[in-house]
């Protein structure tokens, strides 16, 4: 129990400083805008919705059915929020328990030593489960490696007590339960099932390859085969159910997700599928350059056999080889016990009970954990347990370190990455066990005192450098400038890229823009980094330059329509309305089939139909705007804010005097966001229009409210007096518009002619000569100079009656 304990504290003190980290890479996909997550949105929708809340049956779902997962971010969410301290907390708190668990399973192979205690705190401090744990969407690898190891040891319990108790279908049906709910953490959890039946066959039973048919004809075997049948059993019914919920299609993934998957060459395939698990290996064994993402082109295609990577793929899988005749070839005379050697079953070191000659010999035919009946043991003798041989171990290790890998070596189906640190959660039990156990081994076959403590200090050694590595990694999560600027070394466009996005929220715009030139210098066709350059020109008003880069992005992406919808924009404020017609139309015509992000592509589409609508409403076309906005509300997704929609949609039966259709959209809009500012403008001119004076006059005083900075809230409220008569207060509320606002021609040139309505000439005359300076014309200078002619005849008129009335004769 200590060993877990302690193994347990390291893991969960390695982490601690990932507490203070902030969301990283694709914990905002999964956890900001996931819909799933809303109060709002029924729980029930995460059973049909993929982990990043597409719908599973979508074309363009990731296919990454997560249920259990997706559940635990919402009650992080219903708990927290968007807080990020709590969802790294319950990250921290899973790799905790998953280390306690590895630790008590490393037990039953490694015994109660100092062995055991070596695997726990190697799994603790390995560096690669960084990615899982400090990455909050890692949790779907920690919570099924949680279920896995639950399943493992349910397995074991009902090999231990197979035949002798009727608790041991209890523990199988454990075993069952866990491996779904590992499935239902993350897919390859499914692939416990396989490694319980390896354990059960090569550790529990100790057959060698030759052994196993034989083994199935003989009678006292049937226990074997029924629980190896019910496991291919239950896992062929997950799997199917599996393939079935998600609409029997596998997912389909872009080029530079799994760059190939797409490559036209079967060789350059195949060379590079059989490469990956090798360079996959090595993140384990030396994990000395990680990173966030190992798409595109992190790692090159092996195009040709002269390739010098095609020797590391020799060498590894000549060694998987070796390592498996190992575990698998006939017994020898040599075995050992614990980390102590034995010799024709006499143990050669002590500190450990010896086996007799006749339990060694039938340790090589029957189970290591030997029930009762099997053993001819009957009424109250003692069970004997003997700890599997070094074979045993490497054998189960290999198992654990290649098979819940499979899933990811685009074996069965392509999968949407190119290498994924935290896949590699699971498979480093395997390698950890295997480290250990060669160790141990070595540890053993040596004689000299010296060797051996080399031998233990070295392993001991490597656990805290990748302790160490561990926590300088964690540094790189704690915010995504940190850990954008650790990938460039190994994925420099995908890096530059989102390090781009983090610099522009930061309102480094120089360098934002520097970095997205970075990203295209690395891979020129990146539609994303294209759209993100264009939409940083943009905001920048370099509208030409904008407009270059959005119809690169499109030409990339035909079907990248928020690069549509900043092009129409761009062309409606330049007047070229006809072009900005077209492409709203082109974008809306748009289908969301085999899209990454529906969900995105449908607010796009949404918001181009508005923004045409728009127009179609500034050209007087209101019908042909009505019918555009009501297509807009069909199209728009859940995640869509609605009320610049439906307010315009008021403004438009308010243009064809339908009132109570424009009354109730405004109410709709306020119903959808109660302080949307717009809404409560409208609707007061609405109410003012319909005699409801004292409300109208509510809603432009809450306008204010919300915002008092905003100009055009007091320039409402001030036609709104001026039409009431109240010239001076109208006055007042012009000037606040036009100080606030004082860039704004409209504003500037409102307030000056409200104020020349209140007789107020000098202040109108200044912000009519502000007006002019704004917007230069003919007709405004001549404005400006009836205002002064008008001031100078009222001059005139008034000299005029002061003197005729100083000249009146006096009354007698």
């Amino acid at each position: 129990m200590i060993a877990e304990l302690v193994s347990s504290a390291l893991g969960l003190a390695l982490y601690l400083n990932t507490l203070s980290a902030d969301f990283c890479y694709d914990d905002s996909r999964a956890i900001k805008t996931n819909q799933d997550l809303l109060r709002e949105t029924p729980w029930t929708h995460i059973f049909y919705n993929d982990f990043w809340g597409t719908l599973l049956t979508h074309s363009g779902s990731h296919k990454s059915y997560r249920p259990f997962c997706t559940l635990s971010f919402r009650l992080n969410h219903a708990i927290g929020g968007l807080n990020p301290w709590s969802y790294h907390l319950v990250n921290v708190l899973l790799h905790a328990a998953v280390t306690g668990l590895f630790t008590s399973f490393s037990k039953t192979l490694l015994g109660d030593g100092y062995w055991t205690f070596m695997a726990g705190l190697m799994f603790a401090s390995h560096p690669i489960h960084t990615e899982a744990v400090a990455g909050i969407v890692g949790r779907a690898d920690v919570g099924a490696s949680l279920f896995f190891l639950l399943s493992l040891l349910c397995y074991i319990k009902h090999c231990s007590t197979r035949g002798y108790s009727a608790r041991t279908w209890g523990w199988f049906l454990g075993t069952g339960l866990c491996a779904g709910c590992s499935m239902l953490w993350k897919e390859h959890g499914v692939t416990v099932l396989a490694v319980s039946a390896v354990y059960d066959v090569f550790v529990f039973h100790r057959l060698k390859m030759k052994q196993i048919l034989p083994a199935i004809y003989k009678r006292k075997n049937l226990s074997l085969f029924l629980s190896v049948s019910l496991l291919t059993f239950w896992g062929t019914s997950l799997l199917g159910a599996r393939l079935y919920w998600m609409g029997n299609k596998p997912p389909s993934f872009s080029n530079s997700d799994n760059p190939a998957a797409d490559s036209d060459s079967l060789l350059a395939r195949a060379l590079t599928f059989f490469y990956l698990p090798t360079k996959n290996l090595w993140l384990l064994l030396c994990p000395d350059t990680l990173s966030f993402d190992w798409s595109m082109d992190a790692v090159p295609l092996l195009k040709t056999i002269c390739d010098w990577r095609n020797l590391h793929t020799v060498a590894f899988y000549t060694g998987l080889l070796l390592l498996a005749y190992y575990g698998l070839k006939s017994p020898s005379l040599e075995r050992e016990y614990n980390g102590k050697a034995v010799t024709n079953g006499k143990q050669n070191a002590n500190g450990h009970s010896c086996h007799s000659d006749v339990e060694y010999r039938n340790s090589e035919i029957k189970p290591s954990f030997a029930s009762k009946a099997e053993n001819g043991i009957k009424n109250n003798v003692s069970q004997t347990t003997q700890l599997p041989s070094t074979e045993n171990i490497v054998v189960l290790s290999l198992s654990l370190l290649v098979i819940p890998f499979l899933p990811a070596t685009n074996l069965f189906f392509y999968v949407g990455f190119v290498i994924a640190e935290r896949v590699l959660y699971i498979p480093s039990m395997g390698f950890c066990l295997l480290i250990t156990v060669g160790a141990r081994a070595l540890y053993v076959k040596v004689q000299k005192r010296f060797l051996k403590s080399l031998i233990f200090y070295a392993t001991a050694t490597l656990i805290v450098f990748y302790g160490l590595k561990t926590v300088i990694r964690n540094g790189d999560w704690q915010n995504e400038e940190m850990l954008y600027r650790s990938g460039i070394k190994v994925n420099p466009a995908k890096a530059w890229g989102n390090l781009g996005n983090v610099l522009k929220s930061q309102s480094k715009i120089s360098e934002a823009e520097s970095a997205y030139r970075n990203a295209l210098y690395h891979r020129s066709n990146m539609a994303d980094m294209l759209y993100n350059l264009g939409l940083l020109l943009q905001e920048n008003s370099r509208f030409a330059e904008a407009l270059h880069y959005y119809k690169l992005a499109i030409g990339s992406r035909p079907t990248l329509a928020s690069a549509y919808l900043n092009t129409g924009i761009i062309l409606m404020n330049q007047g070229k309305t006809e072009e900005a017609r077209r492409t709203f139309l082109k974008c809306s015509e748009i289908p969301d089939e085999n899209l990454k992000d529906p969900h995105a592509h449908k607010s796009s589409v949404t918001s181009c139909l508005y923004n045409l609508g728009k127009l179609y409403h500034e050209q007087g076309h209101y019908e042909e705007a009505l019918t555009v906005y009501k297509e807009a509300i069909q199209k728009m997704p859940r995640q869509f804010a609605p009320q610049s929609l439906y307010n315009m949609m008021g403004e438009a039966y308010m243009r064809m005097s339908k009132l109570p259709e424009a009354e109730h959209w405004y109410m709709e809009s306020l119903r959808s966001k109660t302080d949307h500012i717009p809404a409560h403008l409208t609707y007061g001119k609405l109410l003012a229009l319909t005699g409801r004076k004292s409300e109208a006059e509510k809603f432009f005083l809450k306008a204010i409210e919300l915002d008092p900075t905003k100009g055009n809230c007091y320039m409402h409220y001030g036609q709104f007096l001026l039409e009431e008569a109240r010239l001076l207060e109208a006055a007042e509320m012009a000037k606040k518009a036009a100080e606030l606002d004082s860039t704004e021609f409209d504003v500037v040139f409102n307030a000056a002619h409200m104020l020349r309505q209140a007789s107020l000439n000098e202040e109108a005359e200044k912000y009519y000569d502000l007006a002019a300076r704004l917007r230069p014309n003919p007709t405004y200078t001549c404005v400006i100079s009836i205002v002064r002619s008008a001031k100078l005849i009222i001059h005139s008129v008034s000299q005029l009656f002061v003197i005729t009335f100083s000249f009146r004769p006096l009354c007698t």
